[in-house]
């Protein structure tokens, strides 16, 4: 698996109408691993997923891949390094699942190249790894919630990009459909190599699945480093002024943090 890192920022500041959600923030992804952002609502975690993804332009600093400014490179050219994965997407009516994955191509065509054996090769890839083949002509809007969230996962596999972006690709699903996605994030990890940086609510999931952790606090980084690092329950405290205690994982022998409450500490 790779090492060091090919996305970095550096004295990076984000904001929304002059007001700075992320400030002076300086971060290397790891290469080949996963990353996990977590923190409290509005700490900025979605925000700095935009400006990695050069959605969101910095008001100081910048975003750098493979040691280059993200913001002198083409569009293009980052579409072919790095695929983002929103939250909540939606797809136009009656879109199938095919015809969505094939979207994940458009970065390589041009007037002089047209839909290839290639592309068409990369989407049948990305179906089968997904589990998707049989559902390929399937509208997407008449596919259970995992089914969807693997559907958009398909298309940025489809783009066939080293880097994957997510942001809060759990949400809205069911347990067992969070666990298929997560399953399936982690083998494209194992088996690809693909670097992986995703906000995720999920604390338990986030020490799971991860590698490397992000704790955010106030649109700067609070923690980092491995879950059993940065899981502490100092850091719960500070990031989501929450008690708790933290106990290893019955299954994988990962961080697990159960929160307390008056009821807890009082019955």
């Amino acid at each position: 698996m790779s090492t060091g890192s090919a996305l970095t920022t550096r004295n990076l500041s984000l904001s929304y109408d002059n007001t700075v959600i992320v400030r002076d923030l300086t971060l290397a992804i790891p290469s080949g691993k996963i990353t996990a952002l977590v923190g409290a609502n509005g700490c900025g975690k979605s925000t700095l997923l935009r400006g990695l993804a050069r959605l969101l332009k910095p008001t100081q600093g910048a975003v750098y891949l493979d040691g280059k400014a993200i913001s002198q490179c083409s569009t293009k050219a980052v579409a072919q390094q790095l695929g983002l994965l929103p939250q909540s997407p939606v797809a136009p009516e009656g879109l199938t699942v095919r015809d969505l994955v094939a979207q994940g191509r458009y970065p390589y065509q041009n007037w002089m190249q047209q839909w290839s054996s290639q592309d068409e090769r990369y989407v049948q890839q990305a179906l089968e790894i997904t589990d998707l083949v049989e559902l390929a002509d399937r509208p997407l809007d008449t596919l259970s919630g995992g089914q969807r969230q693997r559907a958009w996962i398909a298309m940025t596999l489809a783009q066939n990009t080293p880097i994957l972006l997510l942001d809060e690709p759990t949400t809205f699903l069911d347990l067992a459909h969070q666990i298929e996605v997560l399953d399936l994030l982690h083998d494209l990890n194992q088996q690809q190599s693909r670097t992986i940086v995703m906000v995720i609510h999920d604390l338990n999931h986030a020490c799971r699945y991860a590698d490397f952790l992000i704790a955010m606090k106030t649109g700067q980084i609070f923690a980092a480093g491995a879950p059993q690092e940065v899981m502490t329950v100092d850091t719960v405290q500070a990031v989501f002024n929450l008690q708790c205690r933290i106990y290893p994982d019955p299954i994988t022998g990962t961080p697990m943090c159960v929160p307390m409450s008056a009821k807890n500490q009082f019955s």
